[in-house]
């Protein structure tokens, strides 16, 4: 077993675990069991997955829903369930059969996704734990933007620190990219990130572009529910007119927020206006107008 899987195991249920050993067997649930009674289609890949009716019944509340209505004369027609993956719905069956699961790195986020929306509490702590453990700079956006979507707090805290620490290679990684408006947002807000407000706005424009690719959508209205949160007067007067120049051409940050970080220079003063966002943040490098902004936060 690598150091990028694990074997978790939930509690004590003697009745339900069956041993480890029986892992190798369960890819039997990809071909038609002994007494198996529903057959699942998975998965864009269309995979199908056999089980028994009673044992998901009993085991997850959703399954009890999804699979109690009474079978009609004949086959029973098969149970689609497109929109997770078949690896992960493989190993939320593991769990339900043994009570334990051996995660992986690659997949444990869209397990975690499935234990969320079946109501499995055991097995998305299991998942959290793993994906704390396993936290690195190409697999914390990822995590973030589950933990945003899904409302998991204490990950969308453990993430937020993590790209706290390692701002700069954060920002380099497809998945920052492809984070959403609202799990970027409070990214934007921190004033622990360990990059300089230039690097920021690079990024933030390299952000909304994909976006806007995506949507298409505007660059600047992508960017609208995030870009206020930039800190555009720790930037130095040049910065600052180059930064006016590229966004005449590419509109990214509404005239307002520039001229409110040209009023700050201009009046030399963090409070000139009180809603534009003066503060440093960790990785600020300083530049001489900063001495005057500080005098806010003194």
């Amino acid at each position: 077993m690598t150091d990028k899987e694990t074997k978790a195991q939930s509690g004590p249920r003697q009745s339900l675990q069956l041993h480890s050993r029986l892992w190798p067997l369960l890819p039997w649930l990809s071909a038609p069991l002994s007494h198996s009674d529903v057959r699942f289609v998975v998965g864009q890949e269309q995979q199908e997955v056999f089980a028994h009716r009673c044992l998901l019944a009993c085991r997850c509340n959703f399954f009890q829903r999804l699979l109690g209505q009474e079978s009609g004369p004949g086959v029973p027609s098969p149970v689609v369930l497109s929109t997770v993956p078949a690896e992960a719905f493989l190993s939320v069956l593991e769990f339900l059969y043994t009570n334990s699961v051996k995660l992986q790195r690659h997949s444990v986020l869209e397990v975690l996704t499935a234990a969320v929306e079946y109501g499995l509490e055991e097995l998305r702590e299991l998942c959290l734990e793993f994906v704390v453990k396993m936290l690195d700079v190409e697999l914390v956006c990822e995590a973030l933007q589950v933990a945003v979507t899904f409302g998991l707090g204490p990950l969308q805290e453990r993430c937020i620190a993590f790209i706290e620490a390692h701002s700069q290679e954060v920002l380099r990684t497809r998945g920052f990219l492809e984070l959403s408006a609202p799990a970027l947002l409070p990214l934007l807000s921190s004033d622990n990130l360990c990059v300089d407000e230039a690097e920021l706005v690079l990024a933030a424009r390299s952000w909304a572009r994909v976006g806007a690719a995506v949507l298409e959508r505007p660059v600047a209205e992508v960017a609208a529910p995030v870009v206020r949160e930039l800190r555009l007067a720790l930037l130095a007067p040049a910065e600052l007119s180059a930064l006016e120049e590229q966004n005449r051409r590419e509109p990214l940050i509404p005239v307002e927020q520039i001229v409110e970080a040209w009023k700050c220079h201009a009046l030399r003063r963090g409070d000139a206006v009180r809603d534009a966002p003066c503060r440093r943040r960790r990785g600020t490098v300083p530049r001489e107008h900063h001495r005057f902004l500080d005098l806010l936060f003194k």
